[in-house]
């Protein structure tokens, strides 16, 4: 299996992970928040789905987000080209959804963004071009896409996963 393709699948398989531990989920479970401490599930859902958006299309591509270009701030009521890096915790728990239906249409078109971004390009673009991502700096498009989207994504499911636990809701195996 080349680079090119694990990055490919393992992104496919983080976005199932991410369907998954959300599916069937209220938008009441969603937006609950630990009394521990930490941020809700949607929060984390979010600030993924948002960070893979604006890497794949507005960095590497340098085109319009499918987040702005299908008016999903102003029909979620969320911030327009902020995902939460660097917010204050006021303002992540301001992050709430009541569309849910709506929000997975956000983010299936996301991945079938990413996925056909991925599809277009050879193995050798991935060294070979650099982006900026902010507050990073630059980088490969490799080293974005899977230190900061793959990896990155893995680490909001546990989260996800853990928000479903105190709820009662169980995670991806139990």
């Amino acid at each position: 299996m080349t680079p090119h393709e694990i990055l490919r699948n393992g992104l496919r398989d983080v976005h199932k992970m991410l369907d998954t531990v959300v599916e069937g989920m209220t938008a009441a479970q969603l937006n609950f928040r630990p009394s521990e401490g930490g941020v809700s599930a949607f929060f984390s859902l979010w600030h993924y789905v948002r960070t893979e958006d604006n890497i794949v299309n507005y960095v590497a591509q340098r085109k319009n987000t499918v987040w702005l270009a299908g008016g999903y701030d102003e029909r979620f009521g969320l911030p327009r080209t902020s995902q939460g890096t660097g917010m204050t915790a006021e303002e992540a728990n301001a992050v709430r959804i009541d569309d849910v239906r709506g929000w997975h249409e956000y983010q299936s078109k996301v991945w079938a963004a990413t996925d056909e971004f991925l599809g277009s390009l050879s193995a050798g673009e991935f060294d070979a071009m650099k982006v900026t991502i902010k507050p990073l700096g630059e980088m490969s498009l490799w080293n974005g896409l899977f230190g900061v989207c793959l990896t990155h994504g893995y680490r909001h499911v546990g989260e996800i996963e853990y928000v479903r636990g105190v709820q009662g809701l169980g995670g991806l195996t139990i």
